[in-house]
C-alpha cells in the first residue's frame, strides 16, 4: 500500500467517525425512535428515500440533520473514491512501461511446476503471447485459458507459444493447469513485479488486476497490445490475427 493510500484511508477512517454520529442522529429522526438500536436494523429504504427528498417538510430538525449528513457523506464518498483510486497507476518503473516497440525485459519466473522459467531463453526463435489475467480459476479467467488451451494449435503453427502469468502461487497455478488440463505455461507472478513492470492497469477501482495480452516476435519485440477485462475471446483472436500477419 502507497504513503498516499495510507493518507486517504486514514482520513477516511477520521470522517467516518462524525459521519456514524450524523447518521446515528438522522436515522432516529426519520424512523421516529429514540432507541440506539434503530441504528442496527436493516431497514434502508426510508432513510435513502429522506435524503434524497424531502420527507418531513415542516420538520426543521430533520431538514437541518439531512443536510449535515448529506454533506458528511458526500466527502465520505469522495475520501472512498480517493482512497480506491490513489496508487492504482502504474508506476513506470525506470522508464520501463511496455508499449509497442518496446523491447521486452528479462522474466524469469517459477512456472506451474515449480521450476525456474527464462522467457528470453525458453521462447527463443518463436513468437510469444504473453497475457496477464487477474486469477486462477475466476471464470473469466478460465474461459480465457480454456480458449488458449483448445486453439493451442493455431498458436502453434503461427510459430508462438502461450504465456499465462498472475500473481498467484506455483501450487495455485499447478492446480489450476491440471484441473482444466491447460497445454502451456502459467508464470508465478507474486508481488506482481513484472505485472508493474509492464505497466499492466487495474480496474474497478484498483479492485481487480487487468487483463492485457502482449504479441511479441522472435526479436523480442511487442507488436501489438489487447486489453480488455471482459471481452475474452478478443485475446485469442486478436492475438491469432497478428501472428499471421506476421508471417
Amino acid at each position: 500500500m502507497t504513503l498516499m493510500k495510507i493518507i486517504w484511508l486514514i482520513l477516511m477512517i477520521g470522517w467516518s467517525l462524525p459521519l456514524m454520529f450524523y447518521r446515528s442522529k438522522f436515522r432516529k429522526l426519520v424512523y421516529r425512535s429514540d432507541s440506539w438500536t434503530i441504528n442496527i436494523k436493516p431497514v434502508f429504504w426510508k432513510e435513502i428515500k429522506a435524503i434524497f427528498s424531502n420527507i418531513f417538510p415542516y420538520d426543521k430538525a430533520y431538514l437541518q440533520m439531512r443536510n449535515f449528513y448529506r454533506i458528511y457523506l458526500s466527502v465520505y464518498l469522495l475520501l472512498f473514491v480517493a482512497f480506491m483510486t490513489s496508487g492504482n497507476t502504474t508506476t513506470k518503473e525506470n522508464n520501463m512501461e511496455i508499449k509497442i516497440g518496446s523491447i521486452i525485459p528479462d522474466i524469469i519466473l517459477r512456472n506451474q511446476n515449480g521450476e525456474l522459467f527464462n522467457l528470453k531463453k525458453e521462447t527463443a526463435g518463436k513468437n510469444v503471447v504473453l497475457y496477464f489475467y487477474p486469477k486462477d480459476d475466476t471464470p473469466g479467467c478460465t474461459a480465457q485459458a480454456c480458449s488458449f488451451r483448445d486453439q493451442f494449435e493455431d498458436f502453434t503453427d503461427a510459430d508462438a507459444v502461450v504465456i499465462g502469468i498472475s500473481g498467484q502461487s506455483v501450487e495455485s497455478h499447478k492446480a489450476f493447469a491440471e484441473k482444466h488440463r491447460l497445454t502451456f505455461t502459467l508464470l508465478s507472478d507474486e508481488g506482481n513485479k513484472i505485472r508493474k513492470q509492464f505497466g499492466v492497469p487495474t480496474n474497478f477501482f484498483g479492485l481487480m488486476p487487468g487483463r492485457v495480452t502482449y504479441v511479441i516476435d522472435k526479436n523480442n519485440k511487442v507488436v501489438y497490445i489487447f486489453n480488455s477485462q471482459t471481452n475474452i475471446s478478443g485475446h485469442i483472436e486478436e492475438s491469432l490475427k497478428i501472428l499471421k500477419e506476421q508471417k
